[in-house]
C-alpha cells in the first residue's frame, strides 16, 4: 500500500539566483560537479513554487533546507534569505503547504574567523547544523576539494566550536573517510553528524562497496550519528528501484529505523529524475515495514534530528 503519511523531506536546496551568486550554477562553462550534469537546473531559481511543483502529490508537511555552496562572505545572507521566507509565511507552495522547518548553514570551518559566523548562524531561530562539503576522493574527477578536510587541523578547531553553539553537522564524505569520521565523532560526542546521500558509495567494485558497507557500520556504533538516504542517484545514474534497493535497506539495517532520514536532494537530484519517481522507489523498498517504522523514517527521524516541533 502507497505511503500515506507525513513527510519531512530531511535534505532539499532553494536559491534566488538574482540575490546570490552561485558558481557551480552560474559559471560559463559550468565546473565539473561529481555529483553529475547541472545544465538541467543551471541558470534557474529554483523556489518555493518550483518545489512545489515538484513535490506532488506527496504530502511534504516540513522541510530541511540545506546550503547550496555560496562562499564565506554570503553564506550568512543565505540564512537571512530562508528566514525572512519563513517569517513571511512562505509555504513552499499552497498545494502542499510545507515550511522551511530547519536551516542546516554553510559555513568553511577551517577559516579561522568561523566563529563569528557560526555565532551568527546559531542566533537565527531556524538554523539547526552546519554543513562544509568533505567528500574528498583520489579521483580527481570524484573530488570536491583538493585535501581531505577532515585531517586539517584547523578545520578540526572549527568542528569543535559546534558544540559550543548548539549546532549539528551535515557529514557529505566518501567511505574512504569513514573511520576519520567516526574518530571524530568519538571525540566530539555533544556534536551530532549526519550523514548526507547514504555515504555516497562511489566506487562500485567489491573493494569499493565492501568499504562502504564497513565504513557506515563503523558510524553507525557512535551514538551521536545519523544517516539520510538521499542522494544515491548521483552514484548510480542509471538507476531503478531494484539497483537502489539494496542500498537503502543497507542503511537502515545499520542505522535502524530511529536514526535514518529519507530525503530528496531537490532539485540536484533532478538531474537524474522526478520527485515522484524517487519517493515511489522509498515508498516501495519500505513496503514491508511497519507503519510506525515508515512514518518514523519518512518524517519522524527528521523532526527529531533537526528539532522540528
Amino acid at each position: 500500500m502507497a505511503y500515506a503519511g507525513p513527510i519531512i523531506d530531511a535534505h532539499m536546496h532553494l536559491w534566488d539566483l538574482e540575490k546570490h551568486y552561485y558558481s557551480w550554477l552560474q559559471d560559463v562553462p559550468l565546473p565539473n560537479n561529481p555529483a553529475g550534469d547541472m545544465a538541467l537546473i543551471a541558470g534557474k531559481n529554483y523556489l518555493p513554487a518550483d518545489y512545489a511543483a515538484d513535490a506532488l502529490p506527496w504530502r511534504v508537511q516540513s522541510l530541511v533546507h540545506v546550503e547550496c555552496g555560496l562562499p564565506t562572505d554570503k553564506q550568512l545572507s543565505e540564512t537571512d534569505w530562508l528566514e525572512s521566507l519563513i517569517a513571511a509565511n512562505a509555504p513552499i507552495g499552497a498545494p502542499i503547504g510545507a515550511p522551511i522547518g530547519a536551516i542546516v548553514a554553510g559555513a568553511n570551518l577551517d577559516d579561522p574567523a568561523v566563529e563569528t559566523l557560526l555565532e551568527a548562524h546559531a542566533s537565527r531561530p531556524h538554523v539547526r547544523g552546519i554543513r562544509q562539503i568533505v567528500n574528498f576522493h583520489k579521483d580527481p574527477a570524484k573530488t570536491y576539494g583538493p585535501s581531505d578536510l577532515l585531517l586539517n587541523d584547523q578545520w578540526r578547531a572549527g568542528f569543535g566550536l559546534l558544540a559550543k553553539y548548539g549546532l549539528s553537522f551535515d557529514l557529505q564524505l566518501y567511505p574512504s573517510q569513514m573511520e576519520t569520521a567516526a574518530a571524530l565523532a568519538d571525540a566530539h560526542p555533544d556534536i551530532p553528524l549526519v550523514v548526507n546521500h547514504a555515504g555516497m558509495p562511489t566506487d562500485r567494485d567489491e573493494d569499493g562497496l565492501a568499504l562502504w558497507r564497513s565504513g557506515l557500520a563503523t558510524l553507525a556504533q557512535r551514538p551521536n550519528v545519523t544517516c539520510k538516504v538521499s542522494g544515491l542517484a548521483m552514484v548510480d545514474r542509471a538507476w531503478t528501484v531494484e539497483s537502489l534497493r539494496p542500498f537503502v535497506l543497507q542503511v537502515i539495517e545499520t542505522f535502524g529505523v530511529d536514526r535514518t532520514l529519507l530525503a530528496s536532494n531537490f532539485p540536484v537530484e533532478k538531474v537524474h529524475g522526478s520527485f515522484d519517481a524517487f519517493y515511489r522507489a522509498y515508498d516501495a523498498i519500505t513496503a514491508g515495514f511497519s507503519d510506525a517504522e515508515r512514518e518514523r523514517l519518512f518524517a519522524g527521524s527528521a523532526a527529531a534530528v533537526y528539532r522540528i516541533a
